[in-house]
C-alpha cells in the first residue's frame, strides 16, 4: 500500500471501514506527514498529537464495536483558525485573541466529528482574515508548497497548504470574497464555496458578525479530489440549530441538462494568456466527457456585484475595524482596509439599503441564467497566482490584486455556490478554472468539475519545494 498520507478521503475512509487500515494508523500517518513538512510551510499553527491519537482511537473503538464510525470514519482533516474548536484559541490570525479560548465548538467542528473525521491540526489564516496572502504578527508566513516565491492564497492559505503538502486529506476553509476559491487555485488543489445556509456556522466565542458577513461568508471543503469535496460537503452540511441562515436543501436537485456556458472575460476582465488557454481546454475536457459548451460574451452583472460585496464586507463598520486592525498593528490588514476608504466610508443608511436591494435584482438575474445555462466556467481570477506581498508594494498593486479578483468577489454577494478546480501548472505555477451554478446546486458544480478533473493529470500531493 502507498503512504496512507497520500491516498484520498475516500479511499481511506473505505479502508478504515474494511478495517483494512485502522483510524490510528491514519493519525499517526497524519501526524508524521505533519512533523516532515509543516516547518517547511507553516501552515498548521496548532495541534495536539496525543488529542489526535484520541479521536483516532475512539473511531477505532467504534469500528470494533459494529457501530458506523460515519462518512469520514477515521479520516485526518484540518480546521481554519477563525473557527471555533472547544480547547483551542480562535485567533483569526490575531495577537489580539491568543487567549480566545472556545469552550464549544462551531457546528462546522462537531458536523466532521459526527461524521467520524479526526481533528489533525487548525491553519493559518491572515489576519482578520482579509487578504488574499497568509501572514499575520502572530503566527507568521504561510508558504506555497510548489513555489515559495507565490502566495499560497488567503485567507484559507494553511488549509490549501496543508492538504496540498499531504496534511490532512481534507482542509476546511471559509470564503467571503474568495477564501477558499483563490488559496485552492493558488495551491493547484480543488476548493468548495457552498451557498450561503448550506454549511451551519457560529462562533460562540465571538460576537455576532454584521449582516453583510451573515449573508455572504460560508465554510466550506478544499481536498486534492472532487469526489473528496463532494464527501466532505455531506459531512459538513448537517443541521445545526445555532445557525438561523442554514436551509434543509438537498445535496442533489433535479436533473438538468449537461449544458455549460464558457465565459472568458466577465465585465471585461482583463485575463492572463495562460487563463485563457486553461479555460478553453476545461471546456475541451466537458465535451469530451458529453456536455454542450457554448461561449458567451458576458455573465450577468459581477462587477457591479463584486463593488457591492465589498462595501458590505468591509464597509459594514468600516472605522471600527480599521480601529481593531491598527491595534493589532498587522500591516497586512491596515493596507486591505485603507486600500477601501472611499467605499467603506461611504456605507451609510441608505447605501447599505440600496446594495441589500439591488443584491435581490441581482441574484435574481444570475438565477435566470441557469435555468439556460446549468453551469458556468469562467476564471477564478485574472492573473496567474500572485507573488508574495503584491497588495503591499504599493496603491498599483493593490488596485491589480483587487481587479483580478473581482470573478471571486462578486459571486458571495449574489448567493451561488462556486468551485475551484485545479487544471494543471504553468511550470511550478498552478492554474484552474472556476465553475458557478444556481443556489444550492453544488451537485453541478461537482458534477461539472469531476468531468474536468478526469480529463487531466490527478492532483497527487507534494513534497515542499525548496
Amino acid at each position: 500500500m502507498k503512504d496512507i498520507w497520500r491516498l484520498s478521503a475516500t479511499e481511506l475512509a473505505s479502508l478504515i471501514r474494511s478495517r483494512e487500515v485502522s483510524a490510528r494508523e491514519a493519525a499517526q500517518a497524519g501526524l508524521a506527514r505533519l512533523e516532515a513538512v509543516n516547518p517547511k510551510l507553516n501552515a498548521v499553527i496548532d495541534h495536539r498529537p496525543d488529542d489526535v491519537l484520541k479521536q483516532a482511537d475512539a473511531i477505532d473503538a467504534k469500528i470494533a464495536r459494529g457501530d458506523e464510525a460515519g462518512i469520514l470514519g477515521g479520516v485526518p482533516v484540518t480546521v481554519k483558525v477563525n473557527i471555533d474548536q472547544a480547547g483551542f484559541a480562535t485567533t483569526n490570525g490575531l495577537k489580539l485573541q491568543r487567549d480566545l479560548i472556545a469552550k464549544t465548538n462551531s457546528p462546522v467542528v462537531d458536523n466532521l466529528r459526527k461524521a467520524g473525521a479526526v481533528i489533525l491540526g487548525r491553519t493559518n489564516t491572515p489576519a482578520f482574515s482579509y487578504r488574499w496572502f497568509t501572514t499575520n504578527l502572530l503566527h507568521g508566513d504561510t508558504f506555497n508548497p510548489r513555489n515559495r516565491s507565490i502566495t499560497p492564497g488567503g485567507s484559507s492559505g494553511g488549509a490549501a497548504s496543508a492538504v496540498t503538502a499531504g496534511i490532512g486529506h481534507i482542509a476546511h476553509g471559509t470564503d467571503i470574497a474568495g477564501s477558499i476559491r483563490y488559496p485552492a487555485y493558488a495551491c493547484g488543489v480543488h476548493g468548495l464555496r457552498p451557498t450561503i445556509g448550506r454549511i451551519p456556522a457560529f462562533n460562540a466565542s465571538s460576537p455576532e458578525r454584521p449582516i453583510g458577513p451573515q449573508i455572504t461568508a460560508v465554510s466550506g471543503p478544499l481536498a486534492r479530489t472532487v469526489n473528496d469535496l463532494r464527501l466532505a460537503l455531506a459531512a459538513m452540511s448537517q443541521a445545526d440549530s445555532r445557525d438561523p441562515w442554514w436551509v434543509p436543501a438537498p445535496l442533489e436537485g433535479a436533473s438538468k441538462p449537461k449544458r455549460a456556458a464558457l465565459c472568458l472575460r466577465p465585465d471585461g476582465l482583463e485575463i492572463a494568456p495562460e487563463i485563457e488557454t486553461a479555460l478553453r481546454d476545461a471546456a475541451k475536457r466537458l465535451e469530451r466527457a458529453g456536455w454542450s459548451v457554448g461561449e458567451i460574451a458576458n455573465t450577468p452583472p459581477l462587477a457591479e456585484a463584486a463593488e457591492h460585496q465589498v462595501k458590505l464586507w468591509m464597509g459594514d463598520g468600516y472605522e471600527a475595524q480599521v480601529a481593531m486592525a491598527e491595534k493589532e498593528g498587522d500591516p497586512g490588514a491596515i493596507a486591505a482596509l485603507r486600500g477601501h476608504k472611499a467605499m467603506g466610508l461611504s456605507l451609510d443608511l441608505a447605501g447599505f439599503s440600496k446594495a441589500l436591494t439591488r443584491r435581490a435584482a441581482l441574484a435574481r438575474e444570475w438565477q435566470l441564467f441557469f435555468e439556460t445555462w446549468p453551469v458556468l466556467l469562467m476564471p477564478v481570477c485574472g492573473e496567474l497566482p500572485f507573488p508574495n506581498g503584491l497588495d503591499v508594494r504599493d496603491d498599483a498593486s493593490y488596485a491589480l490584486a483587487w481587479r483580478a479578483q473581482m470573478p471571486q468577489i462578486g459571486i458571495p454577494f449574489v448567493g451561488m455556490p462556486a468551485m475551484t478546480v485545479s487544471t494543471g501548472l504553468v511550470g511550478t505555477i498552478p492554474v484552474g478554472v472556476q465553475i458557478v451554478s444556481g443556489r444550492y446546486r453544488e451537485d453541478l458544480c461537482l458534477l461539472a468539475g469531476e468531468a474536468i478533473e478526469a480529463g487531466g493529470v490527478p492532483v497527487s500531493p507534494i513534497d515542499p519545494a525548496d
